[in-house]
């Protein structure tokens, strides 16, 4: 194993404001793959001619974040991975402590660095850094090919949302370990991955996503009866609420309400994640 047995991967889309942070943290030996959902080419252009070490490919139209990992993670050679949302930035020595962590021989599948405000729910400390978990969030993730590549990449039915707890549930399934390591660190702004100037068009999205894939995930996991449970509340607020911003003129939280109740049918009834940001 060399220091440089790794690349970097981030799925990018409406990211140019926010994503230059990210790369200017991280030593350009090690590559980066950028997959740029938007068909940004002077977006690439731009990138790459910058960053040297940076191979950003253009998707063609919006993969989302299963998809859009899944087509990076196909190309990768080294025997570990990284990835990152382009609204987070490494902290000094986090890929030198990451390689720290790998000299001591941990077996693992999937390690997670520390972030600001984690909470530790249901891990084992090991010692004063390592702590084993069942979940780690999808924003930044390190993966042991080895073990991902006989596992299987992220389920590509998910659009947004829940892919990261999916693929740990997998893991754990198979008896593999998740870890994270407090000594590497990686800052995550949160929400920040794409221009301001489409947040409400986002918002949407994100709510018609994350609905579509609390059903899915649950009814994939658990079967379909114990998800219809779970989603029937979440489905009674969102038909209301819609209901209740009609009859008194709001049309911004209407909307937010009705992609809700759309994400939750369209998810019942079987149908794709079909859904994308209305953006050109």
């Amino acid at each position: 194993m060399t220091k440089t047995d790794l690349t970097i991967i981030i799925v990018a889309y409406k990211s140019e404001e926010n994503i230059e942070e990210c790369l200017e943290s991280i030593n350009q030996k090690f590559k980066i793959i950028i997959i740029e959902n938007s068909q940004n080419y002077e977006f690439k252009k731009y990138i790459e001619k910058k960053f040297t070490n940076v191979q950003c490919i253009i998707a063609h139209k919006n993969l989302g974040y299963s998809k859009g990992n899944n087509l990076a993670l196909k190309t990768v050679k080294t025997q570990y991975s990284l990835i990152l949302n382009p609204d987070t930035v490494l902290e000094k020595d986090a890929l030198i402590n990451f390689f720290i962590f790998l000299e001591k021989k941990i077996d693992f599948a999937i390690l997670g660095p520390s972030t600001l405000n984690q909470k530790l729910n249901n891990s084992i400390d090991l010692n004063s850094n390592l702590y084993e978990v069942d979940v780690v969030k999808g924003h930044a993730m390190f993966l042991n090919m080895e073990k991902i590549k006989k596992i299987g990449f992220f389920d590509e039915n998910f659009f947004l949302y829940f892919e990261e707890i999916d693929l740990c549930k997998r893991i754990k399934k198979n008896n593999e370990k998740i870890y994270i390591d407090d000594s590497v660190k990686i800052k995550h702004y949160g929400g920040q991955s794409i221009n301001k100037i489409y947040n409400f068009e986002i918002e949407l999205t994100r709510n018609w996503h994350w609905m579509w894939s609390t059903f899915y995930y649950n009814k994939k996991n658990k079967s379909f009866l114990p998800a219809l449970i779970l989603i029937l509340p979440k489905f009674i607020r969102a038909l209301s609420k819609t209901l209740f911003y009609t009859l008194i003129l709001n049309k911004r939280l209407r909307l937010i309400y009705f992609y809700r109740l759309s994400g939750i049918l369209n998810s019942i009834l079987g149908r794709p994640s079909w859904y994308r940001p209305n953006i050109l």
